[in-house]
């Protein structure tokens, strides 16, 4: 590969870090993270040695799902700053070489957005349109049965119109309706605003719910056996339906490559996050296969609570080649929707390390979640903390997504909450990830933070973990993958068990370079 192609393929293969801004730096005093504060912070990820940051949504927002429910696309919400903040963080991140990429939720907006609030008005509007809107049915019950990931039915009663609009997630989270050219070419529009401020790429949100059945044919159920808790947690009735209608349609694929038109003016990246249980691999192979749609897709299958075991990882990879053998994956550990993986496999430092170490081995995109470098836990979040209203909906029997996406830990000084803030932060500061603090774990060379960026160095080490073939396979609990790009030849040997076993100590892992 030419530098010039190397250039423009900075995504393949490389290590992603992923920011919550809510939970970085505040630099202001008001307990929340911002933009200003991830520039401050930029140093850090580039001497971890990313390829790239991805920043969940800042976008100006009334915050029921903490930015997930954009009200203006092109605007910066106040709680993270101003577009001269973004623009300089933009700046800084390319005097340091780090790509930035943005998370565009595109699939829905805020029920705030003007767009929607002139939806609503008629039925007879510019933008009547442009929201998914159905009649009820003559009971005066939703249209069908289509459930929300959120929690009871997606459907949600609007006494203006007298119609039901569709909600995939919070009721005040409507959906767009890509049906709709406008609402499509609308869509573009946004993402080539941003290109035209300096990013370098985008995360997708819920890639796979841009579009629905235009018949809103029921979904069938699914049997019991069946049901998996990939995309929504157990307790949640979601998972009784075969989403077949709901999201994840054909015609999905022509926004795709509409938008990968406009990305390729800029030499744009995305990466897409596929939300469904029963057919993601087919989705990524639709996605990612060729160059007219998404160059990557984030998948699931590391991120569930099933142990990752050196067999879990080959059979994981047999699937990926037997279902989407041209996809090109990135895969993770840990996000800010997850139960951090330290936590979820219950992880001693040495293991957390030994599947850093794996991770960088392995063929396709690498994504990395803020705290994940510090070997951070999962935080115990009391009720009456919690904000993430997934956590309040399903508590106690799902605690929500907050326990990951408590701030960062930058220093040991609790009068600073870790270095996070001045002030009380949104979400409190565990006394016991002090401890893992950045300043804490610097001067330590066997630290989990070193670690991290010795595994990340390898990786960049060698064209061979970037880009080259691979060979995975499993003798008991010990994890051997070969990789090779031309010359270039790396082999792993990890121990992925409390035991010793083949001539290797617990957690041991074993390079061969050359």
């Amino acid at each position: 590969m030419t530098n010039l192609e190397q250039a423009k393929d900075w995504w393949k293969g490389g290590v992603i870090y992923q920011v919550y801004p809510r939970s970085y730096q505040d630099t202001t005093g008001d307990g929340t993270g911002d933009l200003a504060g991830i520039t401050r912070r930029l140093d850090h990820i580039a001497a971890l040695g990313a390829d790239a940051v991805w920043i969940s949504p800042f976008f100006r927002s009334p915050m029921k799902d903490f930015g997930y429910d954009v009200s203006d696309y092109r605007d910066i919400d106040p709680t993270f700053g101003t577009m001269a903040d973004f623009d300089a963080l933009i700046a800084r991140a390319h005097e340091l070489g780090l790509k930035i990429m943005i998370d565009l939720v595109l699939s829905h907006s805020s029920d705030q957005h003007p767009w929607f609030a002139e939806s609503r008005a008629s039925r007879d509007n510019p933008k009547a349109d442009w929201y998914v809107w159905a009649d009820p049915k003559p009971d005066g019950t939703p249209p069908n049965n289509w459930l929300s990931i959120f929690g009871g039915s997606a459907w949600q009663w609007d006494a203006r119109r007298e119609q039901y609009y569709l909600h995939n997630f919070l009721k005040e989270q409507p959906d767009l309706n890509f049906h709709n050219p406008e609402v499509q070419q609308a869509l573009l529009d946004v993402a080539a605003f941003w290109q035209a401020r300096g990013v370098d790429g985008f995360r997708l949100d819920t890639i796979n719910f841009y579009t629905h059945d235009a018949q809103l044919r029921d979904n069938p159920p699914l049997p019991p056996d069946q049901r998996k808790s990939d995309t929504a947690p157990a307790v949640n009735p979601y998972n009784h339906q075969s989403h077949r209608y709901d999201k994840s349609q054909p015609e999905n694929l022509i926004f795709l490559e509409k938008l990968r038109a406009v990305m390729d003016r800029k030499g744009t990246a995305a990466v897409g996050e596929i939300g469904d249980s029963e057919k993601a691999w087919e989705l990524l192979e639709e996605y990612t296969s060729g160059d007219k749609r998404m160059q990557m897709s984030y998948v699931f299958d590391f991120l569930s609570g099933e142990d990752l075991t050196a067999q879990r990882i080959v059979d994981v990879f047999a699937e990926k080649a037997a279902r989407a053998p041209d996809g090109w994956p990135c895969w993770a550990f840990s996000n800010h929707d997850v139960v951090r993986h330290a936590s979820r496999w219950g992880l001693t430092d040495d293991a957390v390390k030994a599947y850093a170490t794996v991770l960088m081995c392995l063929r396709g995109s690498v994504c990395i979640y803020q705290g994940e470098e510090l070997g951070l836990p999962e935080a115990d979040v009391a009720f009456e903390d919690l904000q993430d209203p997934y956590g309040i909906e399903f508590w106690p029997e799902f605690k929500g997504r907050d326990g990951c996406r408590t701030p960062m830990v930058w220093d040991d000084d609790s009068n600073t909450h870790g270095g996070f803030s001045t002030a009380k932060p949104w979400l409190p500061v565990p006394a016991e990830h002090l401890a893992r603090a950045v300043s804490v774990q610097q001067p330590d060379p066997d630290s989990v933070l070193n670690h991290y960026r010795a595994a990340i160095a390898l990786r960049h080490r060698h064209p061979a973990l970037r880009l080259g073939d691979q060979q995975i396979r499993a003798e008991g609990d010990i994890l051997i993958i070969e990789r090779q790009q031309g010359d270039d030849r790396v082999m792993l040997r990890a121990n992925l068990s409390d035991s010793a076993a083949a001539g290797l100590q617990p957690w041991q892992v074993v390079i061969h370079e050359g």
